[in-house]
């Protein structure tokens, strides 16, 4: 902040400029313009006591599921009954800097930028993870810049409420995956027919690769693509050194 005032200074120099000092008035613009879209902003309690919508599943006399009810076929399922390389999948695929920001990440962005410029297509997304746990859970599915001003407001006071674990665990919990599939146990289940836990780092890195665009890799859509996908995120778990690089 002094050195925000410092150039405001350095700038304005009475004895050689009777314009008016901008850095003042910018500054409580940008202020006034903060405050004014925080006042719209949602709540993030809810986060602290995260209950989402789960699909109940009715068994018959002999103990065998008979059917599924549901809004959202989702089967929540806490972090640490995941293999670590799940979480990891996801975060090499969409957020490679989780652990180091605050809920926003510029360079993630102009990074994302850049690579989808050069391959022509959206290979990597710009939003963090917490971004994209607000975006789902607190915000309107609107496309505007008020809307990712809120968003990037939301997952900054999200990072600073919850820890990274947390955040995680919402994250891969309600993430859309695909064919009906909410968070990584229903999407396990759709896809491999397996636990979450059960699955391989072939499988996690797959459904690592959804999240950008379900229906597009999706498996049963289109298997050429979803395979291209999941060798891009085999590679970024190598480029991040949570696996051994293959060749």
């Amino acid at each position: 902040m002094n050195s925000f005032f410092s150039v405001c200074r350095a700038k304005y120099d009475p004895a050689h400029n009777q314009d008016l000092d901008p850095c003042p008035a910018h500054a409580l613009l940008g202020g006034a313009l903060y405050l004014f879209i925080s006042l719209d902003i949602p709540s993030i309690g809810a986060l602290k006591h995260y209950r989402p919508a789960t699909t109940s599943i009715i068994y018959d006399a002999e103990k065998q599921p008979l059917t599924h009810v549901s809004r959202e076929n989702r089967i929540l399922v806490p972090l640490s009954a995941m293999p670590e390389f799940l979480p990891q999948a996801f975060m090499a695929a969409e957020d490679s800097r989780f652990y180091q920001h605050s809920g926003v990440d510029a360079w993630s962005i102009i990074r994302a930028l850049i690579h989808n410029i050069r391959s022509g297509e959206r290979g990597q997304g710009g939003s963090t993870i917490t971004q994209q746990v607000a975006r789902a859970l607190l915000l309107t599915p609107e496309k505007t810049y008020t809307r990712k001003i809120k968003e990037a407001i939301l997952a900054y006071r999200i990072d600073t409420a919850l820890s990274k674990e947390e955040i995680l665990h919402i994250y891969l919990n309600q993430i859309y995956l695909g064919s009906g599939a909410y968070g990584v146990e229903a999407a396990a289940q759709i896809y491999f027919d397996k636990r979450v836990q059960d699955l391989n780092l072939a499988e996690a890195a797959l459904l690592a690769g959804l999240p950008q665009a379900p229906s597009r890799y999706s498996p049963f859509r289109n298997f050429k693509l979803a395979k291209n996908r999941q060798l891009y995120v085999l590679n970024r778990m190598a480029e991040e050194g949570y696996i051994t690089p293959f060749y």
